[in-house]
């Protein structure tokens, strides 16, 4: 975003990229050019604060997460060690019971 002066007065205008060119699109001069600019900085302020609100709110999740995936990897070694001492085993991921030789 840019606002220039050109020939003494304002002109606002927002530089937008159209697959390997970039290009100025017009949005306003004078009074308006400033208003579009304010309100530009402002959305851009909201989409900052709102991004950084989001990765507050993952940090939080990730640390309620935490003691979960402990008490599940706990529990699925506990449920190995039982499969194991029953006498099974692991064939292509499923737990089978071992064959009893003859």
């Amino acid at each position: 975003m840019a606002l220039e002066k050109r020939n003494g007065k304002l002109y606002y205008y927002r530089s937008v990229r159209e697959g390997e060119r970039v290009r100025k699109v017009y949005l306003g001069a004078g009074e308006l050019a400033r208003i579009a600019r304010d309100e530009e900085l402002m959305s851009r302020a909201l989409k900052v604060a709102e991004q950084e609100r989001q990765r507050e709110e993952v940090e939080c999740l990730e640390v309620l997460a935490a003691p979960v995936a402990e008490l599940c990897e706990i529990s699925e070694i506990i449920a190995r060690a039982h499969l194991v001492a029953a006498g099974c085993h692991r064939h292509k991921g499923e737990w089978r019971r071992q064959r009893e030789s003859a």
